[in-house]
């Protein structure tokens, strides 16, 4: 896994409050646990940032191990994983998902558009 590869992972986790690590996009979702998992982020009306690893195959490859996660998609949150397809379906249902993300983004206001 190559320091350059880590790097733009941390730095993208670091970038981004709110990122999804995830097959495809949220537009077209290319695998069934990518699909359902933007079914709850966008329920949750929250901006988030995402990351296509089938078109970043070196993210794909490293991200597992510094992740210590083996799947996708995965959910990072102010920096922390907060896990997969099951456990952000269980947190949406139980409406940990939509606090958590709400407060999240109070934290980090969008930039304003000039």
């Amino acid at each position: 896994m190559s320091e350059e590869v880590l790097d733009n992972i941390k730095q993208q986790i670091s970038d981004n409050p709110i990122i999804l690590y995830m097959k495809g996009s949220p537009q077209a979702p290319q695998c069934g646990f990518s699909a359902q998992t933007i079914e709850c982020m966008v329920a949750c009306g929250q901006r988030f940032a995402y990351v296509d690893i089938l078109t970043n195959p070196e993210i794909r490859s490293a991200l597992p191990g510094y992740a210590n996660w083996p799947t996708f998609p995965q959910l990072w949150v102010d920096g922390e994983l907060v896990g997969g397809c099951d456990i952000i379906t269980e947190m949406f249902e139980a409406g940990e998902l939509e606090t958590l993300l709400v407060d999240t983004s109070a934290k980090y206001p969008a930039p304003e558009a000039e």
